[in-house]
């Protein structure tokens, strides 16, 4: 899995590790690493992989293939995503670019690696994704992109991959308990670097964003949203789509059954009082 050495994805790894299973993925920084080896007792071997860099990537499969050998790889699990919040006039295309590296090429170079393994388990792919992939939040449009992105990729995965035994999952969640802080982080950033007329144009609606994240709750413990997507990686017949948490539930569901003028509204109102 990827993004396991911290957040929601070291969570995932415990709780899959919990239930016997032996994890290998990917980690952002040697310490990372060894924290996961000794919380796990050793069912948890992560590597350092830089997901923008296919050869890399490629090379962490190849390692892991070779360790699980002919019996192939069960459950294959996507957690990395990069923000890139701000107004998009503002975001870097660079920073656009970035984002796309890592969630969508990324990802895609991920699953591909490991197709080979996934056939011979008849595994399955769980996409962790967001309802930001449906009714993007103000500021955070790349990230809801980039998911969008990956849920239509998923989709088609799952039409093309079934006739090998593999299922494809989406599970979609709440972001900013792992997204809110440095959401808050980066838009202060943007603020702080504005021009005077940029200022004039997004000022007060990246504070009242800021104030907003700042006093939002978290959507839920980490242990208890990553156990509901272990329960969801591991029955016998998952749906092809799933909200995890409350949160992720009533956007859905006031996506099914809003306008898009009530969606909008429902929109500024989580941006915050302008």
């Amino acid at each position: 899995m990827t993004g396991a050495g911290r957040g929601l994805g070291r969570e995932i790894a415990l709780g899959l590790a919990a239930k016997r299973y032996i994890v290998f993925g990917t980690a952002g920084s040697a310490r990372e690493v060894a924290d996961l080896r000794d919380a796990s007792n050793g069912r948890v071997s992560l590597a350092v992989c830089d997901l923008k860099n296919a050869q890399t990537v490629n090379a962490w499969a190849a390692g892991v293939s070779e360790a699980i050998g002919e019996s192939g790889l069960d459950i294959l699990i996507n957690t990395t995503r990069h923000f890139s919040p701000g107004p998009l006039e503002l975001v870097p295309l660079e920073e656009v670019r970035q984002g796309f590296e890592v969630n969508v090429f990324g990802g895609l170079a991920v699953i591909n690696a490991f197709l080979a393994s996934l056939r011979r388990a008849h595994g399955r792919i769980v996409q962790i994704s967001s309802w930001t992939a449906d009714t993007p939040r103000n500021f955070d449009g790349v990230s809801g992109a980039s998911q969008a992105a990956m849920e239509v990729f998923s989709a088609a995965y799952r039409a093309e991959l079934k006739p090998f035994g593999i299922d494809v999952i989406v599970a979609s969640i709440n972001d900013l308990e792992g997204a809110g802080p440095g959401l808050s982080a980066s838009l202060a950033q943007i603020d702080h670097s504005m021009t005077a007329d940029e200022r004039k144009l997004y000022g007060k609606l990246l504070r009242a964003c800021m104030a907003k994240l700042a006093g939002s709750a978290a959507p839920g413990e980490p242990t208890t949203v990553a156990a509901r997507v272990v329960e969801l990686a591991i029955q016998r017949h998952g749906p092809a789509w799933s909200p995890i948490d409350r949160d992720a539930q009533d956007m859905m569901r006031a996506i099914r059954e809003q306008t898009d003028a009530e969606l909008d509204a429902l929109r500024d109102r989580l941006a915050g009082p302008t």
